[in-house]
């Protein structure tokens, strides 16, 4: 399981301005070579190293920079071709789809370089990394994180460490491959209603309203809105430092909310069931005031949180269908539109059972998620003589 670490550089002076002049050289190498690849239709990474790899020795990068530079480049047209098939960027003809492919990829000054171990050596005792740039390899440049962070580098990194930088500032995001913990047989399962409301809803007893998160999200929509109409480069960067802190926020809640699910489970001795959501966003048609609460609905980051700490954890982990589970009752099975009356209402016209809608659809899910397990495991009758 990959799992990423970032570690936060102190370089001095001298170190902050050759790692500045390196992400610039790199990016700017990176630009040429994306040029390159559009004009030839995008060829495999061995023909854009014929077309390139010359050039961006002679332009002064080492032979593995040059290479990580060519590979960045063309994982970026993979990526791209993959949202495109995706349908990511809107459908065949659109204004979106169009743009992205009538010009080559850019980079922008700051973008993340991938760096393996021949041009980044770590020192965690001393906390210092030993770097490649421009201007030849530097030394001891302190890095700070968590203890924790500092074990996880310590006992599983592993592969590539990409540099980046924000507002000034320097990172290492490492990559950690941690072993899954064993799955334990699971004593039923956890189902977990996600939605905008109430961001997710347990058939344990948990509940994570959403109120405060939402109005968080309308205060900035509100704020951002006065910002754009600035059109100032002040503006814009305030623009872009709320941006990233209220990701930061989502995130945040998501890890907490996601840390409570799996150690719920993980005590009980459960495992956890959850909606398959991909693609919601295509087949739901909203009014336009409810097109901004479903985009910036984190239910995708929160699902893959829950997923990778269900894998540290060995908890069982299944994904079911979430059709009908809003209209189902979970005590007769009673199916129709009308039973659920509010949003957080359900009445049953089958049985007459009031209920909490979120946690009558996790039961459901639940459910469906015992169904799926058993489903899935291996016969366990002996075989006939």
């Amino acid at each position: 399981m990959k799992i990423v670490t970032q570690v936060k550089l102190m370089p001095d002076a001298a170190q902050a301005s050759a790692l500045e002049r390196t992400l610039g050289t790199v990016n700017d190498a990176a630009n040429w070579v994306s040029e390159v690849a559009f004009e030839h239709g995008v060829p495999r990474e061995y023909e854009l190293r014929n077309h390139t790899y010359a050039e961006l020795k002679a332009r002064g990068l080492g032979a593995q920079a040059a290479q990580h530079v060519i590979k960045k480049v063309r994982d970026s047209y993979t990526t791209l071709k993959a949202n495109i098939r995706a349908g990511n960027l809107g459908k065949d003809g659109s204004k979106r789809r169009r743009k992205a492919e009538s010009k080559p990829i850019t980079f922008r000054p700051e973008a993340a370089q991938p760096y393996d171990d021949r041009c980044l050596s770590w020192q965690y005792d001393q906390r210092t990394v030993s770097i490649w740039t421009v201007d030849g390899r530097v030394k001891n440049i302190r890095f700070v994180c968590s203890a924790d962070a500092l074990t996880m580098l310590q006992a599983h990194r592993q592969g590539e460490s990409d540099l980046i930088e924000r507002d000034g500032v320097f990172y290492l995001v490492a990559t950690c491959d941690v072993p899954e913990a064993e799955q334990y047989e699971p004593d039923g399962f956890i189902g977990v209603d996600l939605g905008i409301e109430n961001i997710a809803t347990t058939s344990s007893g948990y509940l994570a309203a959403g109120r405060r998160l939402n109005r968080y999200r309308k205060r900035q929509l509100a704020l951002r809105a006065k910002l754009q109409k600035k059109h100032t480069n002040s503006a814009k960067r305030r623009l872009k430092a709320r941006a990233r802190k209220e990701a930061r926020h989502v995130a945040n809640q998501n890890h907490i909310i996601s840390k409570t699910i799996v150690t719920e489970a993980e005590r009980t001795g459960r495992g956890l069931s959850l909606e398959e959501l991909k693609g919601i966003r295509n087949r739901v048609r909203l009014r336009k005031p409810q097109r901004v609460a479903l985009h910036s609905w984190a239910f995708a980051q929160l699902g893959d949180f829950i997923v990778y700490k269900a894998k540290r954890a060995g908890v069982p982990l299944v994904f079911v269908d979430p059709a009908y589970t809003s209209q189902t009752c979970a005590e007769c099975g009673h199916v129709d539109k009308r039973n659920r009356v509010a949003q957080e209402l359900f009445i049953c016209r089958g049985c007459g059972v009031v209920a909490h809608a979120d946690r009558n659809a996790s039961h459901n899910i639940a459910t469906r998620g015992g169904s799926v397990w058993n489903a899935g495991r291996e016969s366990r009758v002996p075989a006939t003589p």
